[in-house]
């Protein structure tokens, strides 16, 4: 393990001098508020795919839901990275890249909140989406956090948790403060190549374990499983080596669900499409994010259904959190070059994770700096006095994140669990119903946000009062997709029996034009 950890240690320094150089060299491009947040507008295909493709997987994907899935589901797992491919990723470029692009530079609009009060003519509805995305996102970049303290803690025991935490605190903020969204786009760009390798070498490595035994091996040995004696956990090896999830099957779908279709309303995602520069680059940014889904989440879930057989059917000490860095260990711990290729795929769940961080705290910071405090201060604040706001909310919600992680504040910790079906649930019908429709009325939009929010908070209420918070929680996929379901259905709705004040059908009728344009 000595080995490994000086491996690591160089990886770490090489990549972290490669983050602070881009931050450095983006500084220029972002100077005004439109190149801070979204690169001016100008983003070619390759970086807006793969700063999507990163924004989707962290290391909560590959140490949390690919370890605990491959777990207890096996090899059916693998859906859920088919799902986010084609449901999560294909679909919402396909249906709403271009448009979005189209609809947020006419209104010259940089933030979801923006989108909504100049779509709706509603400052009300920007000042509740800004605090929806402070209260919930806020907390899941916490998360982001604590995954990654957990997998070096595994790779350094005599380290504490929080220094490790501390380090990716300072390195994301440097790059982010410095270089904004431009320095954060070609970050991705370059922790999406790292990404692909070391999934591709991870996957090859694992097949290629004698517990596994390649592709084929890996069906019949997971079929042929046995459970260990002290075993309670009910899994067995028919569960494993089912291609639908067997018994899981429900929680699969309501899994991949949330997991593909809360893209479509999660501002950290949307917010890519506002950069990019033409239709042309979304064609190709279609294809190559599609590409890179289908890579990394199918390889983490693959990865994770291998997790029984590699290490004997007996759970890690620290649970199914430390599911994949055991099969590392196991795996890559011996030999010149497994060492090496750990370290990579060390770099990878730190890539995939900084990357994930850096989308939710410049959305976050950029809901109050830009939409927050001008709508309640109710003055219009200069645009060098908002890009200033702005970095500093940044370092300030890293800050914030960090705290929250290392502290295990009780609410904040409870608040992961519905931050993406929450934000998600609140946003995907006002959002793409207005894309789509000019017949959708400012109260339909509010009905749908608030609509979305009360289902998740009503049915936590009556599941904690009934039951137990914990149990509200465990049910938290299927709140979050009956929220985005609701939303959809209630949009339209209500918009069909209320109407638009007076005179509003010229402004969204102008507001359509800019589809017809190009």
């Amino acid at each position: 393990m000595e080995n490994a950890q000086i491996y690591i240690i160089i990886a770490l320094c090489i990549y972290a001098a490669i983050m602070v150089c881009i931050g450095l060299t983006s500084y220029k491009k972002s100077k005004t508020l439109d190149g801070f947040l979204i690169g001016g507008r100008k983003v070619n295909a390759w970086v807006t795919a793969f700063a999507y493709g990163t924004a989707y997987f962290s290391a909560v994907v590959f140490v949390g839901y690919a370890g605990q899935h491959g777990w207890n589901i096996g090899i059916g797992a693998i859906w859920i990275g088919i799902g986010n491919a084609i449901l999560g990723c294909l679909l919402s470029w396909l249906f709403f890249a271009n448009r979005t692009r189209k609809i947020t530079r006419h209104m010259g609009t940089k933030t979801m909140p923006e989108y909504f009060e100049k779509r709706y003519d509603s400052k009300g509805m920007k000042i509740l989406a800004a605090i929806v995305i402070f209260i919930f996102l806020v907390p899941y970049s916490a998360a982001v956090y604590k995954g990654l303290g957990s997998l070096f803690n595994v790779v350094f025991p005599g380290v504490e948790t929080w220094v490790w935490m501390l380090l990716i605190a300072c390195l994301t903020a440097l790059y982010l403060v410095a270089g904004g969204y431009i320095a954060t786009a070609y970050a991705d760009l370059v922790q999406g190549i790292i990404m692909i390798v070391g999934v591709i070498c991870l996957v090859i490595a694992v097949l290629s374990h004698d517990s596994v035994g390649g592709i084929s091996g890996l069906f019949k040995n997971l079929a042929n499983f046995k459970p260990l004696p002290d075993d309670q956990s009910g899994v067995t090896g028919e569960q494993l080596s089912s291609i639908f999830g067997g018994s899981a099957f429900k929680f699969l779908c309501f899994n991949i669900m949330l997991t593909s279709f809360g893209t479509w309303g999660l501002p950290q995602m949307i917010g890519k499409f506002y950069g990019i520069k033409d239709s042309a680059a979304i064609k190709r940014g279609t294809v190559i994010s599609t590409v890179f889904c289908l890579i990394i989440g199918c390889g983490a879930y693959l990865v994770g259904s291998t997790s029984r057989l590699i290490l004997g059917g007996k759970l890690p000490e620290g649970g199914v959190d430390s599911v994949i860095p055991s099969v590392l260990i196991e795996v890559l711990g011996n030999g010149t070059f497994g060492l090496i290729l750990f370290a990579i795929i060390i770099i990878l769940l730190l890539s995939a994770s900084m990357s994930t961080l850096e989308a939710v705290v410049l959305t976050s910071a950029s809901a109050v700096a830009v939409d927050l405090i001008p709508a309640i201060s109710k003055k219009e604040i200069k645009q060098d006095k908002q890009m200033t706001l702005t970095r500093i909310l940044c370092l300030a919600f890293v800050a914030c994140s960090f705290i929250f992680a290392t502290r295990n504040i009780p609410i904040i910790v409870s608040l992961m669990s519905f931050s993406w079906g929450v934000v998600s649930g609140c946003f995907i019908g006002p959002y793409i119903w207005g894309l789509f429709s000019k017949r959708i009325t400012k109260i339909g939009a509010y009905a749908g946000m608030i609509s979305g929010l009360l289902t998740v908070g009503i049915s936590t209420l009556v599941i904690s009062l009934t039951e137990s918070f914990s149990a509200a929680a465990s049910k938290s996929p299927e709140m979050g997709v009956c929220a985005m379901a609701v939303s959809l259905v209630v949009v339209p709705l209500v918009s069909l029996i209320t109407k638009n004040k007076e005179g509003d059908k010229e402004r969204v009728d102008e507001l359509f034009y800019c589809y017809d344009k190009e």
